[in-house]
């Protein structure tokens, strides 16, 4: 018997992908990797070290579905608090142990600005004179 095809795609960000709370930056990566499903917005996921996690504080909410189990984290900053602002799969299902440890963001909650193309790395060799 065949098995199913998983219903979403997780695949690389191109370029850098931010998140911003009320205007502050709370977190910035180059190695963002997004969720495509079916009927549904993309959801960017972000490697922890890419996160500013001294606002987020992990609450005591947590919820499971196809992808898994995930904890939710509560955003404090500037003296504001927003419950469930955040989560991340603590024991992915399948294709989904690829996020598994990420932080993904409510869109309702944070603004996102995304680099639609990927920046070059640029060599430079070490006897060239700098470039005007």
């Amino acid at each position: 018997m065949a098995q199913a095809a998983t219903p979403f795609t997780i695949s690389a960000a191109p370029g850098r992908v931010r998140v911003l709370f009320e205007g502050h930056e709370v977190a910035d990566s180059a190695r963002t990797l997004v969720l495509h499903e079916a009927g549904a917005d993309p959801v960017y996921y972000f490697p922890r070290e890419d996160v500013q996690m001294s606002v987020l504080k992990r609450n005591d909410h947590g919820s499971t579905n196809d992808k898994g189990a995930a904890a939710w984290f509560t955003i404090m900053r500037d003296a504001r608090i927003v419950e469930d602002v955040a989560w991340s799969y603590v024991r992915g299902r399948g294709e989904a142990e690829l996020i598994e440890g990420y932080i993904a963001f409510m869109p309702q909650h944070v603004d996102f600005e995304a680099d639609a193309v990927a920046e070059p790395v640029r060599h430079v060799s070490p006897m060239d004179p700098p470039y005007a």
